[in-house]
């Protein structure tokens, strides 16, 4: 559900530093027509690639028909949270299309899963070739689930789960009380996360035979789970831990996800948030790690969002409460989202409705005092209009090329 484009990218700048020539999508195109387009965009006119890896995100609900078609050699399933409702129904069902194509899948593939989310480590059940990977730093669980957090129920017999603990969500240390299910040991584990700030992070990571330090540009506990994915990912397909590490000094967030940009002078970081969970990992990843103060939260309900939203009375809100000094407010559904916020008892004065998306980046601006950062959280559709409106004044570059630009106030 979370993390796809990320760890996909993370993947591809690990593959890519090993020589391998990649085909992706990486322009998030996730259904079948965008692997498709992303195919033929790199074919010559005699229909060759020059490739020998491709690389693809793809729609939950995609999965089985793209390795119907394509046969891949590793599929990375990253976690499985509410979305979309309108679209894909309830986890089970999302979780039930995952399995299918796991268990149809070519002979030889090998399954990566986050053994730390209940939903996706059951989905290796029985399957011949898995991979695990998952956290292990103790100190970084916390005790107790969160509001919006989804599986809580053992997948075997549906005894309520103890969790020793959680990262975030769901995701963390659980057993079942009968014994039926329990937290897979990962193959491939962080020992310990460091996060500093909004910059980089570090983490150790080791595979039992082998250790690594790794230090990564991006922050927050759920982009530690993107890279364990992408290392575990690439060591299935050959690539050791330790050059997994030193690749990923120079990467570059992908578009949306931690990418930096300047608006009216002021620093600013775009991080999508599309779900509960989500947004309630981008809003502790900004104040806690940010130390935001100054928000631009942008909510569309279009068909690539998700026609219902709410979902946004599942989302801490109130993790604002304290740290906001001023929020603009912006989208299609921004009067929902400013009820959601009054709800969330942040004083009125300090909330700002601005429907124009060039507007609100300009009061955006104007609000944030100087040397304060702008936290940018839209859902996919109004960060693709922000993102526009950014381009066209030369902030960013069109996310299909891949390469941000350099974003220094």
């Amino acid at each position: 559900t979370n993390g796809k484009t990320t760890t996909a990218a993370l993947l591809r700048h690990i593959l890519e530093a090993q020589g391998r020539r990649t085909v992706a999508n990486q322009a998030g195109a996730n259904l079948i027509y965008g692997v498709t387009a992303a195919m033929v965009n790199r074919a010559s006119w005699s229909g060759r690639l020059d490739a020998n890896v491709g690389l693809f995100e793809i729609d939950e609900a995609s999965l089985p028909r793209l390795v119907q078609e394509i046969a891949p050699g590793t599929i990375i399933v990253t976690n499985l949270f509410r979305d979309q409702l309108d679209r894909y129904g309830e986890l089970e069902t999302t979780a039930a299309h995952i399995r299918h194509a796991l268990v149809k899948g070519p002979e030889g593939v090998t399954a990566v899963l986050n053994a730390d989310d209940p939903m996706v480590a059951a989905l290796g059940d029985g399957l011949p070739r898995v991979v695990y990977a998952g956290l292990n730093d103790p100190a970084l669980l916390q005790p107790e689930l969160s509001h919006g957090a989804d599986a809580k129920f053992c997948p075997r017999c549906g005894s309520a789960f103890v969790f020793e603990g959680v990262y975030f969500g769901h995701v963390g240390h659980y057993r079942c009380p009968r014994g039926d299910f329990a937290r897979p040991a990962p193959d491939v584990r962080a020992t310990s996360v460091g996060i500093e700030g909004m910059e980089r992070m570090r983490l150790r990571i080791s595979d039992g035979a082998q250790e690594a330090g790794v230090e990564v540009p991006l922050s927050g506990l759920y982009n530690a789970y993107n890279v364990v994915l992408a290392i575990a990912a690439a060591r299935a397909m050959g690539v050791p831990i330790a050059r997994s590490a030193a690749a990923l000094r120079d990467f570059k967030p992908a578009f949306g996800r931690m990418e930096r940009t300047v608006i009216g002078g002021r620093p600013a970081v775009l991080l999508l948030a599309k779900n509960p969970t989500g947004f309630n990992e981008v809003l502790r990843t900004a104040i806690q790690f940010g130390k935001g103060s100054s928000f631009l939260i942008a909510l569309n309900d279009r068909v690539a969002d998700g026609r219902d939203v709410s979902w946004i009375w599942d989302v801490n809100f109130e993790q604002l409460r304290d740290a906001a000094r001023h929020i603009v407010v912006s989208g299609d559904r921004a009067l929902d989202l400013r009820v959601r916020l009054k709800y969330a008892e942040i004083p009125a004065e300090r909330i700002e409705v601005v429907s124009d998306w060039r507007a609100a980046l300009k009061r955006a601006s104007e609000a944030t005092p100087d040397g304060q950062t702008i936290f940018v959280l839209p859902t996919y559709t109004a960060m693709l209009e922000l993102r526009a409106v950014l381009t066209r004044d030369g902030a960013l570059q069109p996310y299909w090329q891949g390469r941000p630009v350099d974003a220094k106030p």
